[in-house]
């Protein structure tokens, strides 16, 4: 299929091969033959007909993988995997090995996740030099300053998170990082939540905060003070977001590997230090067909193209190339991987249902309970054919489960790979009907219209210039008195679209998903504070991993634009 404008944009910046004088050598289609053979090449038998299989699925936009295999496979030590987490122990020689590790993992294409709360208190004693400790707020600056100049994969800003536990004794300041000016734009910034401290928000407790070098408590606080000031800085910034570390914990799949502390720099994925982790997003938008009219799931077409990327993607693990010998072994160890999914709310317009509706979340479960039993199937297939992984007896699968992944399933964002297969973003309902991007590319400025709704609008007889000027103007078709109260509701945009469904959704896909979900509850520029905590709370009593909020116009620099706030002559 042939990339849209928007697609073919990003394409030439950041994807295709280029010759030494910066000129595009390779088409898209070049592009996914390229990646297909690579990654066929871990196969032992039947190298053509898996190359085949793999390029029709990429080819026709029905599934992509990350962003760092479709750059750099095929090429001499390409690096293909999105994130990794890495240790950040509480020495000056373990902050800076990992720091260095963590820029050769950007310049390959890599995004990466830490937990910061082994390092000692801001002005806590080191007795090796006498002096003071800068604390973890001072190094996560520098990790900053350092992605600033490390590009990732020499195409893109590199992208981290920073998690540091809510019990450590600076974590007030951390909490308050982002509050002025432009601090860590390369951080997404996360609180480690324990379940002990959630209880002690709701019973107004003391909490206590402790020092990690001595064990020692260093001060005690009010619970609901430090909750207050984590949701007051969410309403103002967007950041800090939460991740529950004890509900992540519960549904370990290693645990004989020990505590997971960490995730990607999205939240999708859990990780040990030194995993990586290996995406790929299915394309359910491409996942109908339509009888007599009418659009359906083609459950037939999501079976073959779930076992078909989870084969990809376990292919990926075996041709790698690793840039450390210590990532090479975590995550051959448990060889995880996490196929999710992307065009959600394109697939919820063409079915005529609205993304705040029971009856989609309803199908929400449905379909993701099918795609991750199809993903086992697939992994068990694996499993028979190349063995299990190496940690299996430490797993919760082992003896009863023969798999060749420890996890196959995480909602990633999709950002780019939406682009380049023209539908919307992982599980989030629609931005808006017309919205711009903003600093995608460096400057420049896209512009979208929904595909789906125009088609709708066409076979509807309503699309016309009056019409579109006005989606053009307000990226929204809710002020429209002509237009049918039914199809104003399946197309409502995220921010018209109340946050306890955002959380439903969230709820229903985390429900049959392994790892975690990246989701973020977009909200209206007008929403208190109190929102924003009763939205945290719900998630951790819905047993989500995470929680991210973003309040409209809360960043300067907002990526998605819906047309008209600016009165921009491109919108």
């Amino acid at each position: 299929m042939k990339p849209t404008a928007n697609a073919q944009q990003l394409l030439n910046a950041r994807y295709l091969l280029k010759d030494a004088e910066g000129r595009i050598v390779e088409t898209p289609n070049q592009l996914f033959r390229r990646v297909a053979n690579f990654i066929a090449s871990a196969e032992s038998l039947e190298q053509e007909v898996w190359a085949n299989r793999f390029y029709q699925i990429m080819s026709d936009f029905l599934f992509l993988p990350n962003s760092p295999t479709l750059m750099n496979a095929g090429l001499p030590n390409g690096q293909l995997s999105a994130c990794f987490v890495l240790p950040v122990e509480d020495s000056l020689g373990s902050i800076f090995t990992t720091l260095k590790d963590m820029a050769l993992i950007h310049q390959s294409g890599g995004g990466t996740g830490y937990n910061f709360s082994k390092l000692r208190p801001h002005g806590d004693l080191i007795k090796a030099s006498g002096g003071v400790s800068s604390g973890p707020l001072a190094f996560i600056k520098i990790y900053d300053t350092a992605t600033e100049h490390v590009r990732q994969g020499g195409k893109r800003r590199g992208a981290n998170m920073g998690i540091l536990n809510v019990d450590h004794p600076d974590i007030e300041e951390f909490v308050l990082a982002k509050s002025v000016g432009s601090n860590l734009q390369n951080f997404n910034l996360s609180v480690g939540i324990s379940d002990d401290f959630m209880n002690a928000v709701t019973a107004d407790g003391n909490w206590e905060l402790i020092n990690p070098r001595t064990k020692q408590i260093t001060k005690t606080i009010k619970a609901k003070g430090l909750w207050d000031l984590i949701v007051a800085q969410a309403w103002a910034t967007g950041d800090p977001g939460l991740i529950f570390l004890d509900t992540i914990n519960r549904f370990n799949p290693v645990p004989g590997e020990g505590r997971i502390q960490s995730t990607n720099p999205c939240g999708e994925v859990p990780l040990f230090e030194y995993e990586s982790c290996n995406l790929g997003s299915i394309n359910l938008s491409k996942m109908v067909r339509q009888e007599n009219g009418t659009w359906g799931i083609d459950w037939n077409t999501l079976e073959t193209t779930v076992k078909t990327a989870i084969r990809f993607l376990d292919n990926v693990i075996s041709v790698n190339h690793y840039l450390l010998p210590p990532i090479e072994t975590a995550t051959k160890n448990n060889r995880k991987v996490g196929l999710g999914v992307m065009g959600w709310a394109e697939l919820l317009a063409l079915l005529n249902l609205p993304y705040a509706s029971d009856e989609a979340v309803a199908l929400a479960e449905k379909l993701m309970q099918f795609v991750q039993a199809k993903s086992y199937e697939a992994t068990k297939e694996l499993a028979e054919e190349r063995g299990v992984f190496p940690n299996w007896e430490k797993s919760v699968h082992y003896p009863d489960s023969r798999l060749r992944n420890a996890t196959c399933n995480s909602i990633a964002p999709t950002g780019s790979i939406s682009v380049i297969a023209d539908t919307s973003y992982s599980i989030e309902p629609l931005y808006a009907l017309a919205y711009k991007r903003v600093g995608i590319l460096e400057n420049e400025t896209q512009m979208e219209i929904n595909p789906i709704f125009v088609m709708k609008m066409k076979q509807l007889g309503l699309w016309d210039e009056s019409l579109k000027n006005e989606v053009l103007e307000r990226g929204s078709i809710q002020h429209v008195a002509t237009l049918p109260k039914t199809l104003k509701k399946v197309f409502e945009t995220s921010l018209e679209i109340p946050w306890e469904y955002h959380l439903l959704h969230q709820k229903a896909f985390q429900k049959y998903t392994d790892n975690a979900v990246s989701k973020t509850i977009n909200l209206k520029a007008g929403t208190d504070r109190e929102t924003i905590s009763e939205i945290y709370r719900t998630a951790w009593k819905y047993g989500l991993k995470g929680i991210t909020v973003y309040r409209d116009g809360s960043k300067s620099n907002q990526v998605l634009q819906a047309c008209g706030l600016n009165r921009s002559p491109n919108c």
